[in-house]
């Protein structure tokens, strides 16, 4: 967990950090979409190259943006084993006793790596990392402001989901504090069978939680002296407007989709 990045701003002047908020978050969602979409070896090649243009198109380091793979590895590999034993096809390469693994089932694997790691780095880029929480909660805000009409809370909706992506950051480091303070007190997290090991998480979870809390009380508190209420009469020192790049990039986007979609109907290799 140590140099965890995702959820932080990442200071740079590149084409991404100066795109309009708004379009990033619609362009992110379209990313997600066609990383949904992808069926065959050729839209996950074009959304595997698309994630390394972003990560150069946003000027930021690679070994940062590995850094908010590392958390969710664990993840990554049980999701690829899964799919491994359990994904049945006709060209068998191991088969003894109940254990059968076929092309397809590692075919299939590799592509859900693929798609969780292209998740990942594809918001990464377009969202946290080249975008700051108060632009990010302005472009929630205008972009569902259709939603006010139902008496939906818009602001406070933005406003809770920016808090939450830029507090992931804060727990991750209050978590390696918790556990350094509890292995110098003699804590053992890495010996012993899994339940003893799940027992010796609670002397973590219990203090994370309590500090999570008060963090959220001490921030409460804060906004309450600010005299923060809302959206209603806010006004925004910077104002959202969109330019010629943000329509260039959203074209850019589309074609991505269009091209994703149109590899479906290529017969080419495995499909999933």
């Amino acid at each position: 967990m140590k140099g965890f990045a995702f959820g932080q701003y990442y200071p740079a002047d590149s084409l991404l950090h100066r795109l309009d908020p708004r379009a990033k978050l619609i362009m992110a969602l379209m990313y997600v979409v066609t990383s949904f979409i992808c069926q065959n070896i050729l839209g996950f090649a074009a959304l595997l190259l698309s994630a390394i243009l972003l990560v150069i198109l946003s000027k930021i380091p690679m070994t940062t943006v590995l850094r908010s793979i590392r958390p969710v590895l664990f993840i990554i590999l049980f999701t690829a084993i899964i799919n491994i034993f359990m994904t049945g096809g006709d060209t068998l390469l191991v088969e003894w006793k109940f254990i059968r693994i076929s092309l397809e089932g590692l075919l299939n694997a590799a592509f859900m790596m693929v798609r969780i790691f292209v998740l990942i780095i594809g918001m990464g880029m377009f969202m946290t990392y080249t975008t700051t929480p108060i632009m990010l909660t302005d472009a929630i805000e205008q972009l569902l402001a259709p939603l006010k009409k139902i008496k939906v809370p818009v602001h406070e909706f933005a406003m809770m989901m920016t808090i939450a992506l830029r507090f992931i950051p804060t727990l991750v480091e209050e978590t390696e504090k918790i556990m350094s303070a509890q292995k110098a007190r003699g804590a053992d997290f890495s010996s012993g069978s899994l339940l003893s090991r799940a027992k010796a998480l609670i002397p973590i979870l219990v203090p994370l939680v309590v500090s999570a809390f008060r963090r959220a009380d001490e921030l409460a508190t804060a906004m309450e002296c600010r005299c923060y209420h809302g959206g209603d009469g806010r006004t925004r020192m910077t104002q959202l407007r969109y330019s010629g790049r943000d329509y260039a990039m959203l074209a850019v986007m589309i074609l991505f989709c269009a091209a994703c979609i149109a590899f479906n109907f290529l017969k080419i290799g495995y499909s999933m």
